[in-house]
């Protein structure tokens, strides 16, 4: 009887595209790490960078400058993080 818990396009691989796909989710599980890491920085980093955007004249705003990059790297990795796990319906844990 065939796992209905794996997806139909998924069920007749060859063991080299399992091990390609097993990869490719590991490799998303390793983006979605990133992205919440960055994201708990961001949050921690928002402290500093509305003083910063408060109190810092002219456009001299490092704090804010990195808030927004430590934002768009936890959004981007985040969305690759998705993509590369879709078709997963397990928790991988290191």
């Amino acid at each position: 009887m065939a796992n209905n818990l794996i997806p139909v396009n998924e069920r007749s691989l060859t063991p080299d595209q399992v091990v390609a796909l097993d990869a490719r989710r590991r490799r998303g599980q390793l983006c979605l790490t990133i992205c919440f890491q960055a994201f708990i920085l961001f949050l921690l980093v928002l402290l500093w960078a509305g003083q910063d955007a408060t109190y810092s004249p002219g456009w001299h705003r490092p704090m804010v400058f990195w808030d927004s990059i430590l934002f768009f790297t936890s959004a981007i990795t985040g969305l690759i993080g998705l993509q590369l796990r879709r078709g997963s319906q397990e928790f991988i844990s290191y």
